[in-house]
């Protein structure tokens, strides 16, 4: 595919190709826009996206017809990213090293197939509960009823406990005090918790009883309201009010799923004047017990599936557990209870009918689940084994239906749980991009963008991560992968050393930035030569000899021969009049020595003239109009180093200019520089605004001397 990218920050216009279902690397310097088109591909391709936060900063006025676009995306619906945003929102959460390391790494295909099964096996407990959903508001009165005795004590019931609170002091709704008979509507209304606000109302009036003699509430006269006033406050609570209305609710919702006998003592107990007894409390704890029990056997059901069964031996007789003989429960003995009872032990006999293949689809489960945990385990652990990282991980169950994937130290049982405190920068990244493939794995992106993922590592664990990324059992082979990095061994590895190892091929390119127009530039594995190869091609072409003789003296100097040819060819870029051989003592060439070290330079350039190439050093307008026609910014350089012996006054173009000058950074392969433009656009803006300067000079030198002779003249 083809895509073209304008007006996203620094790339104005620029297009590239991608070649679907395999891995394709975009080999560039820093600033040339990598991040940039990662994040354009990315917004463009998504809904919630939007481009114009790419604009750039000379269009943010509103300049018309530069608004950023991406095109050629059509086939790309999805696309995942590796970057730090990706690290930072997902990777190395509190529980767990990934976000939902369920559906990553035991969540399979297969696994919802087998799930399916157990769940359509299971149905007629789950339609059982579908077509009755009182059996849902049943659970929820059984639990709030049963958290109305409060935390768990020696008796079973607490005096803290809603019940108590509510009951405890007496039911004083529907038993009104004496005297506050004419308060009993308000006291009566708990539908939506009247009552309560009532009463706080009511209660919040009191510091302003003596205020005056009219009443707060009516203005009338206070004198024969005060003490019913008073009285309120006294016998009633706001909060035990709020606390009885919720249990008169619960047991009201309740009543109907007791036998007739337990009816009448509940009513007894909710309708008393008094409180509760202690008799009365042991009848409310026989009561909660068959609750309890009834409660455990109905939320079994509901939560039963292949977590609850995995352990189980045999199915069958785990099945018959949750059949419910009601003569056990004596208080819930009604024609209600009777009825949901007879729908629940209905639907267990269509399930144990089914109980066999039931065995075999959870037996089949298991072993998945156990094989997926393991391959995946081996997978991570070999990789951090061989990239030098001395912790494992697990992927262990969790809260009982889910599982996380957990680090540890090798050899030990700690779980690491500062995972992004614990582990190096380093180490994070690296393990972040195994995590995010067997993301991606399952997300199974149309496009997977890798930004800069690898630039950081060292060799051994470039190559380690790179096997893992493209070359393991499970990777991102075959799928349509972007891979962006200013890290050439990156493109050794996969284009020239590894490429044998790699089908379907990876594809290369070079990709450039030059005032804002992106361009690229494949790289084939013919591409990656050695330098003594891309010398000898260089001092071949059809380019000027000082040109040439700057791959000469460079070639001469990576492979240790500084003899007399190698001074020949620096006394001309150092332009000297006369040749000098410098070592311990700088003296002149001898006769002899400059015959011998132009024989050495003409066995590879054969027109070599000493006076010729020092001519040209001479003469500054000759040296600006090769250094312009220079097709390659690395020749420009050396151009300019000749021009300004005394470099560029900014520290860093110095330093830039005089490593690529010599030999300092080069790698044993790279690309031919007059192919691939690697020198940064703004070090040649540098350059090139000196050399604008002394053509100049030269330009106003020439005006001068043209007037003193027709002056003359």
């Amino acid at each position: 595919m083809d895509i073209a990218i304008n007006n996203c920050n620094n790339i104005i216009q620029g297009a590239f190709s991608i070649i679907e279902g395999r891995l394709n690397i975009k080999y560039a310097i820093n600033g040339t826009g990598k991040s940039t088109i990662a994040r354009a591909i990315s917004t463009a391709s998504s809904s919630e996206g939007n481009l114009n936060d790419l604009i750039p900063y000379k269009f943010m006025m509103g300049v018309d017809g530069h608004a950023p676009s991406v095109t050629g995306l059509n086939e790309i619906h999805s696309v995942m990213t590796f970057n730090e945003e990706y690290v930072n929102k997902y990777v190395y959460q509190p529980d767990e090293l990934i976000e939902d390391s369920f559906s990553i790494f035991v969540k399979t295909t297969d696994y919802d197939a087998h799930m399916n099964a157990i769940e359509k096996l299971l149905q007629g407990i789950n339609v059982a509960f579908q077509n009755h959903p009182e059996l849902d508001s049943l659970i929820q009165s059984f639990s709030q009823f049963i958290e109305g005795f409060g935390k768990a004590t020696k008796s079973g019931y607490s005096a803290a406990g809603a019940i108590n609170k509510a009951l405890g002091n007496g039911n004083k709704i529907n038993n009104v005090p004496k005297g506050l008979e004419a308060y009993a509507p308000y006291l009566n209304e708990s539908k939506n918790a009247t009552n309560v606000k009532w009463l706080r109302w009511q209660i919040s009036g009191k510091p302003y009883l003596d205020m005056a003699e009219q009443c707060p509430y009516c203005s009338s006269s206070i004198e024969t309201k005060k003490d019913s006033i008073l009285m309120i406050a006294e016998k009633y609570d706001a909060k035990s009010v709020e606390y009885l209305n919720k249990m008169l609710q619960v047991f009201d919702e309740l009543l109907p799923y007791f036998d007739e006998e337990t009816k009448g003592k509940i009513r007894e107990i909710t309708d008393n004047v008094d409180g509760i007894t202690e008799t009365q409390q042991s009848y409310l704890i026989e009561i909660k017990t068959q609750v309890a029990s009834l409660l455990g056997q109905l939320n079994g059901l509901k939560q039963i599936g292949f977590h609850t069964l995995k352990n189980t031996t045999k199915i069958s007789d785990e099945i018959k557990k949750y059949r419910i003989e009601l003569s056990y429960y004596t208080h819930l003995m009604s024609k209600k209870t009777e009825e949901k009872v007879n729908v629940i032990n209905d639907s267990l006999k269509t399930v144990l009918d089914e109980a066999g293949k039931l065995q075999g689809e959870v037996a089949q489960q298991n072993r998945l689940v156990k094989k997926t945990i393991e391959d995946n385990r081996i997978a991570i652990n070999d990789f951090l084994q061989y990239a030098g990282y001395d912790y494992v991980v697990a992927i262990e169950e969790f809260q009982g239906q889910k599982y996380r994937m957990i680090l540890k130290p090798v050899n030990s049982e700690v779980v690491i749980t500062s995972v992004k405190d614990h582990l190096s920068y380093g180490e994070r990244n690296a393990f972040a991009l195994v995590l995010f493939m067997f993301s991606e794995l399952k997300e199974n992106s149309d496009l997977i963008i890798l930004d800069d993922p690898i630039s950081s590592f060292d060799g051994n664990k470039k190559f380690a991560i790179i096997n893992m990324l493209f070359l393991s059992n499970r990777c991102l082979k075959n799928k349509t992968v972007l891979l962006l990095t200013h890290e050439f061994n990156t493109v050794i590895d996969v284009i020239h050393t590894m490429s044998c190892n790699f089908n379907p091929a990876p594809k290369a390119a070079f990709l450039t930035t030059k005032d804002g127009i992106l361009s690229e530039e494949d790289i084939l594995k013919t591409d990656i030569c050695s330098f003594r190869k891309i010398a000898i091609e260089n001092i071949n072409a059809k380019i000027d000899n000082l040109n040439k003789l700057v791959y000469l003296r460079r070639l001469l100097e990576i492979e240790g021969n500084k003899g007399l040819g190698w001074q020949l060819i620096s006394n001309i870029f150092h332009k000297r009049g006369i040749p000098e051989v410098h070592g311990k003592v700088v003296r002149p060439m001898t006769e002899e020595e400059i015959v011998q070290a132009t024989n050495e330079v003409t066995e590879y350039m054969e027109d070599f003239n000493y006076n010729t190439e020092y001519a040209k050093t001479q003469n500054k307008e000759s040296l600006i109009k090769l250094y312009n026609s220079s097709e390659s910014n690395y020749e420009k350089l050396q151009i300019y180093r000749i021009i300004f012996n005394d470099n560029n006054k900014n520290r860093v173009i110095k330093k830039f200019i005089n490593e690529t000058f010599h030999v300092e950074n080069d790698y044993i392969f790279q690309l031919n520089p007059r192919k691939y433009d690697t020198v940064p656009q703004y070090v040649i803006r540098e350059c090139d605004k000196d050399i604008l300067r002394i053509f100049i000079i030269i330009l106003l030198q020439s005006i001068c001397q043209s007037r003193r002779i027709n002056e003359i003249a």
